[in-house]
């Protein structure tokens, strides 16, 4: 079964963390991915740009309309995730508990499952 692992960031509490603890967490994820690659779990992960250079697109009358930043305004933002394959939900969760951000309060992690992947349905 195919797990996403959204991590959510808040600026604020970030620029709140000294330089160790930022340290420590760029570390956490390190030694995290080499043993989801390790255990064969991982599929991917990928860390996004802040949203404030995101694009928003829309198509109004059939042209596509695009405005840049965020679609909502939020404190948190879905700063990166793991897209990981494993046995069932519980293992997700598992997993998304060993992320560093988990322990950070004002960070948050969820898991949910894919539904489908290159056109194939799954219930």
């Amino acid at each position: 079964m195919q797990f996403l692992i959204g991590m959510y960031i808040n600026p604020a509490v970030l620029d709140a963390l000294t330089d160790e603890e930022k340290a420590a967490i760029g570390a956490g994820h390190g030694a995290f991915i080499e043993a989801l690659k390790e255990s064969g779990e991982l599929i991917t992960t990928q860390a996004l740009v802040d949203p404030s250079q995101a694009a928003v697109v829309s198509v109004r009358n059939g042209q596509p309309v695009v405005t840049d930043g965020p679609f909502l305004e939020s404190k948190e933002y879905l700063g990166g995730f793991y897209l990981v394959d494993c046995e069932n939900r519980e293992r997700a969760i598992e997993l998304a508990a060993r992320i560093p951000d988990a322990a950070i309060e004002g960070l948050a992690i969820e898991v949910r499952q894919v539904m489908f992947a290159d056109g194939q349905l799954e219930a």
